[in-house]
């Protein structure tokens, strides 16, 4: 199974990597354009692109102006170890072993990117900010979806081939809805099954962002250290207080919930 995460608006470039181990991103060549887009924009128009604050966009275009595409330490970083936001805090990979990294997760994991489409693990990045859902027009289209196209979805099919044979062949979507939409699952040969996360609030079941997040993170780290190489097996899945609710799934939406908000 490949999983699939989304990145973090949060980065830790500072923290030294604790493996050597790194790899290019398949997709550099495309992040290029990108990047020539974003350069023409001023800070003022970097903040409206992108709803940020203009501390934030000062920092964001001084990361386009920095970027390169050569990729390596100590300007670049392993993506799954620069990524610092809540889904990463539960995937806690600056805790696995090197071996994991380069074995499993670099295998099993796929985290979704504006600017690079689909990075593995170790694969190196740049600082930089760029949400899938950014309306950026280029040549390529009027956004990011149009931009990416089925790029993403052929990736994501060449990395289940390459899987060996005795693995399922199955997409296990941890990410958000605005980075799977990238995705184009509606192309996909192969089964997709989704995980959902509710807390019980007010006498009924809510998916609080923050929560679910952060499980997203732990579900991805409980298959590295249990080597899963069927979806079936997430569904043991019982860290943070969550469990799986057999009755509130489906086939391939599978609902995991928790009463203690703790």
């Amino acid at each position: 199974m490949l999983i699939l995460l989304s990145p973090a608006k949060t980065l830790d470039f500072t923290t030294p990597p604790h493996i050597a181990t790194a790899t290019q991103p398949e997709f550099i060549s495309c992040a290029e354009p990108l990047i020539e887009a974003l350069r023409a924009y001023a800070p003022q128009d970097i903040a409206t692109l992108m709803d940020l604050s203009d501390k934030l966009a000062r920092l964001a275009v001084v990361r386009f102006a920095q970027w390169q595409p050569a990729h390596a330490r100590p300007t670049a970083k392993q993506a799954v170890l620069a990524f610092d936001g809540d889904v990463y805090d539960g995937l806690a990979a600056t805790t696995l072993e090197p071996q994991a990294l380069r074995g499993y997760a670099q295998k099993h994991l796929g985290i979704l990117s504006g600017l690079y489409g689909l990075l593995r693990p170790l694969d190196l990045i740049r600082p930089y900010r760029l949400e899938m859902g950014t309306r950026l027009p280029t040549a390529g289209g009027k956004n990011l979806y149009e931009y990416w196209g089925d790029t993403i979805a052929k990736a994501v099919a060449r990395r289940l081939e390459a899987l060996p044979t005795r693995v399922e062949r199955v997409v296990v979507n941890l990410a958000s809805n605005e980075y799977f939409r990238a995705v184009r699952a509606q192309t996909i040969a192969a089964r997709i099954v989704t995980a959902h996360f509710q807390d019980w609030r007010g006498g009924v079941y809510k998916t609080i962002s923050f929560n679910a997040k952060r499980a997203r993170g732990a579900m991805a780290r409980f298959a590295i250290d249990n080597k899963l190489e069927r979806a079936e097996g997430l569904k043991q899945f019982a860290e943070l207080g969550f469990s799986f609710d057999e009755q509130a799934s489906d086939v391939d939406n599978w609902m995991f919930r928790r009463r203690d908000n703790g």
